[in-house]
C-alpha cells in the first residue's frame, strides 16, 4: 500500500515545477471516510445548518501522495463531501491529502483574473482562482485528469474556455498544510476588462451561479483581497515569471 512520502516532499510553501501528475483512483472505500464516519457526519449537520445551500456530493481525496524528482504520484478514493469537510477542520495527512488543479487566467495586459465565491459556498467571499475538487466526471482511465478538471470547472463557473487561451508554464506546484495545489497559467488574448465583462455575462444567465464576480488583480499584495492561502504565493509567482 503507498504512504505519503511527506519529509521528502519540497519545503511547504514553496513553488516547485511538476513534470508529471499521476494519482490513480482505487476502486474502495476511502480508509479515513470509513474510520470517521460518526465525525463527519456530525460535522456536516453542523456545516448543513450553518449552509443549507452545501450538496454532499462525491469528490475525490487521496490517501497518499508521494512527490519525487519533480513527480507527483498517488492513490485516491471517492468520498462524499462531507468527509473531505471533516478533513479540512483537523488536517490529518497521514489519513489523507487534498490536491486540486488550480488554472491561473492571465489578460493581454497583465493582469490575473481571479473570482470572488458566492456566500452559499464552502468558501464564501474568498477570492482565489476559479477551480474545484476533482471528482469521479474527471477521470479517465482509473487516473485523475487534471486538464479536463480545469477546463470544466472554468466553464461551469466563468463561461471561459481554457482551449482559447495559450499556456507556456507548465504545471508547478506548492503544499501548506497536507494541501497541494497543481497550477498552471493560461494566457488570455483578451484584456482583463473583457474577460471580466464575459464572466459577468454568463454569471447572469447561470441559474446556480457559484461566484459573486470576477476581478483583476494586478499586483501580489496578499491584503488586497481575502486570498485563500495559497493564492499570494502563486501570484508573487506568477507576476515575476509569468507576465
Amino acid at each position: 500500500m503507498l504512504t505519503s512520502n511527506i519529509s521528502e516532499w519540497p519545503a511547504e510553501r514553496a513553488i516547485f515545477p511538476v513534470l508529471h501528475v499521476d494519482l490513480r483512483v482505487v476502486d474502495a472505500l476511502h480508509p479515513y471516510a470509513l474510520a470517521e464516519r460518526a465525525r463527519i457526519a456530525a460535522n456536516w449537520d453542523e456545516e448543513f445548518a450553518a449552509n443549507p445551500a452545501l450538496y454532499d456530493n462525491p469528490m475525490l481525496l487521496p490517501r497518499a501522495v508521494t512527490i519525487s524528482d519533480g513527480v507527483i504520484s498517488g492513490e485516491t478514493h471517492v468520498v462524499p463531501y462531507s468527509a473531505f469537510l471533516l478533513w479540512r477542520k483537523t488536517r490529518p495527512v497521514t489519513s489523507a491529502i487534498h490536491l486540486f488543479s488550480l488554472p491561473v487566467i492571465v489578460s493581454s495586459d497583465g493582469a490575473v483574473v481571479a473570482i470572488r465565491m458566492g456566500g452559499h459556498t464552502s468558501n464564501p467571499g474568498r477570492v482565489y482562482c476559479a477551480a474545484g475538487s476533482l471528482d469521479p466526471g474527471d477521470i479517465r482511465d482509473g487516473v485523475c485528469d487534471l486538464d479536463g478538471n480545469m477546463a470544466r470547472e472554468v466553464m461551469e463557473e466563468t463561461g471561459l474556455a481554457l482551449a482559447d487561451a495559450r499556456s507556456v508554464s507548465g504545471f508547478h506546484a506548492l503544499h501548506d498544510r497536507g494541501v497541494i495545489t497543481v497550477f498552471r497559467v493560461y494566457h488570455f488574448a483578451e484584456t482583463a476588462e473583457q474577460l471580466i465583462e464575459r464572466i459577468a455575462a454568463h454569471i447572469a444567465v447561470d441559474p446556480e451561479p457559484e461566484i459573486d464576480e470576477a476581478l483583476a488583480i494586478r499586483n501580489a499584495d496578499p491584503g488586497q483581497h481575502p486570498y485563500l492561502p495559497f493564492m499570494p504565493l502563486i501570484l508573487e509567482w506568477v507576476f515575476a515569471h509569468m507576465r
